[in-house]
């Protein structure tokens, strides 16, 4: 059967409306983008409310004070979670001049090692036939007889425990072990640091700090320091502490490290659990410190330890003897005291501690 053929009037019709729509002005871009809403990216989603120290424990039969399972049961990093994406994000926000400080002292430093650790000795080897090719090792190296990170592995509690609760018997150093810094190392650290620089604001104000006695520095003191450097601490902050001991340290005399490598009497932060929740309340990512022991050293009997706070029952990686001198005096320069930082640990399963290998960039 023959297709009928559309009526004339139809194509006359459809001939007309198409002319109109060749005629008609087109939109210019400056319309359709008026028309057209402009592509936003969704907000961050907001970060879950953190308890207080005064709401810690969460968890039934944990310690008062601790963060166990704030994180999750089975957590090993801690407080580092708090270095989200969007975080790490708004700290690159920080990067203004470019300026880049490495946070490390040379390896072979403190001379003599503090805290009965041992020197290392460094190797350099020609390769086998071939000579125009060197290789090196290191023998007897203490990850933490210079800056460091110490793990969450490095302190416990004696009659608590360890981090989350986890079991001696889980903390081995071997296969499986936890607690380990190869669970930051994996993870990486990255986020906004923050230089609370108690050495310069002493100096400001009159005040001396005796490097050779354990005297504690105050809370007072560093909450005076930031205040001064017009700087306010944020979630998620890598706080940096400089009580100078870096700087008394490099210019000692011989005899005044063979005594301090003997005896290790240090200053520093007051240890004390109203430290630990103003630590703790301001949901800091990790505290380090140009000192040997962030805290002041030895204790007396029936002392609080602030290393049982922070790594026992937050979770929360200390720094110890970063080398903060150049990153000091760049921030009194331009008056501006944060900045991006990157930390590196050494991969090491199930290790205890290990240099940072961390950078402020400016």
């Amino acid at each position: 059967m023959a297709k009928s053929k559309p009526r004339k009037s139809a194509v006359k019709k459809a001939a007309k409306a198409k002319l109109r729509l060749k005629s008609a002005p087109r939109a210019t871009a400056s319309k359709k983008s008026a028309k057209s809403p402009p592509l936003r990216r969704p907000p961050a989603p907001a970060a879950p409310r953190l308890p207080s120290y005064d709401e810690l424990p969460v968890r039934a039969g944990a310690p008062q004070g601790a963060a166990w399972g704030v994180f999750g049961d089975s957590d090993e990093v801690g407080t580092i979670n708090l270095l989200s994406p969007e975080r790490v994000r708004a700290a690159a926000g920080s990067i203004r001049s470019g300026k880049v400080f490495a946070l490390n002292l040379p390896i072979n430093i403190p001379d003599p090692p503090l805290f009965t650790r041992g020197r290392h000795t460094h190797t350099v080897k020609i390769f086998p036939n071939a000579e125009f090719v060197l290789d090196d090792y290191l023998d007897n190296f203490y990850p933490q007889a210079s800056s460091q990170w110490d793990a969450l592995c490095h302190v416990k509690h004696p009659m608590l425990g360890a981090y989350n609760g986890i079991p001696d018997r889980e903390i081995t150093g071997r296969g499986g072990t936890r607690l380990g810094i190869d669970n930051l190392a994996r993870r990486g650290i990255a986020g906004r640091g923050v230089l609370a620089d108690i050495a310069r604001h002493y100096d400001r104000i009159g005040k001396t700090l005796n490097y050779t006695q354990a005297e504690s520095i105050p809370l007072e003191d560093l909450e005076a320091t930031l205040s001064a450097e017009k700087v306010k601490l944020q979630a998620g902050d890598i706080l940096l502490i400089r009580i100078g001991w870096t700087s008394f340290y490099l210019s000692a005399s011989e005899e005044t490290k063979a005594e301090l490598a003997r005896e290790t009497v240090v200053p520093g932060i007051e240890g004390t659990s109203r430290v630990a929740r103003w630590i703790w309340d301001h949901h800091l990512a990790a505290v380090a410190s140009d000192s040997p022991a962030l805290e002041a050293l030895p204790k007396g009997e029936g002392d609080d330890f602030l290393h049982f706070h922070m790594l026992s029952f937050f979770g929360m990686p200390i720094g110890e003897m970063w080398n903060l001198e150049g990153l000091a005096e760049d921030c009194a320069a331009d008056g501006r005291y944060d900045f991006f930082l990157t930390s590196a640990p050494l991969n090491v399963p199930g290790g205890v501690g290990s240099p940072p290998n961390a950078l402020a960039i400016k």
